[in-house]
């Protein structure tokens, strides 16, 4: 049966305190706090600098069974690299730990940057490299480069298939080509709410669905209410109806809206 995962991306924000998490909460107590009351978390700080293995053991850990984890790939391959001379980049993401969350790793997400446009061989060759199970990402992990000497994990466990997730923010991916390209790859297309200053681009591309939800009026400020809240519950049952897992996540931050309105939509769902 289809799933729907609602949540937050990121767990570590000062304004917060006090308003979602209560007043005198430890910090090392935030993350268990946020889990205990929604589906799936997005892990952001992947996307900054590579983890260690403790990091994505603790957060294994410290989530209650069946919780899930959405995963930002580094910025190092998406915005430095632009995508480019990446193969040792990508082995020592995947060699850095992300295989430790186990049953509780969900897809991996690719946010492209906004001056990235739409090179179809480029993409192609990128899409292609991705690891389409844990073990072939634990094989590519194995290649890693010297700087995870010491501080690398990759143990496969139990073999799953990988999910992959890719935000695109440049009007030149809504073409046909690119959503071709992701059906091939049977990668999702992120289906991104940016208070319309990036393209939503709202396609169905792969056996489940993705989106972010950045601030329907103000990016990474305003909040959602009951008719947006309502119309978002809509798009999770249409697809999940069609059998796609769903996965959801609130990016509105700054006014500590994201985690409200995550419970909200779960809350929608249950019901």
């Amino acid at each position: 049966m289809a799933e729907a995962r609602i949540g937050i991306s990121g767990w570590l924000y000062r304004p917060w305190r006090g308003v979602f998490y209560p007043k005198g909460l430890r910090q090392a107590d935030e993350l268990a706090y946020a889990a205990e009351r929604l589906t799936s978390i997005e892990v952001n700080g992947s996307f900054y600098s590579l983890q260690r293995p403790s990091n994505w053991a603790r957060w294994r850990d410290t989530s209650p069974a069946g919780f899930v984890y959405a995963v930002k790939g580094p910025r190092f391959v998406t915005h430095i690299k632009r995508l480019g001379d990446i193969d040792a980049p990508l082995a020592n993401f995947f060699a850095s730990g992300v295989l430790d969350l186990g049953a509780k790793l969900g897809p991996i997400l690719w946010q492209l940057p906004p001056t990235l446009q739409f090179d179809e061989g480029l993409l192609d060759a990128f899409l292609h490299r991705l690891p389409r199970s844990r073990a072939d990402a634990a094989a590519l992990a194995s290649r890693h480069d010297e700087r995870m000497e010491g501080r690398s994990s990759f143990s496969v466990g139990v073999d799953a298939p990988l999910r992959h997730a890719v935000e695109v923010r440049h009007p030149s991916f809504e073409t046909d080509a690119w959503r071709r390209m992701l059906e091939r790859h049977r990668a999702a297309s992120v289906t991104a709410d940016t208070a319309g200053k990036y393209p939503r681009i709202d396609w169905t591309t792969a056996d489940f669905a993705y989106a972010r939800l950045h601030g329907e009026e103000e990016l990474y400020a305003s909040g959602y209410d009951d008719p947006s809240l309502d119309r978002w519950a809509a798009w999770c049952r249409a697809h999940l109806d069609d059998g796609r897992d769903v996965y959801v996540y609130f990016d509105n931050d700054i006014k500590v809206r994201a985690p409200f309105d995550a419970m909200a939509l779960i809350a929608r769902l249950s019901t």
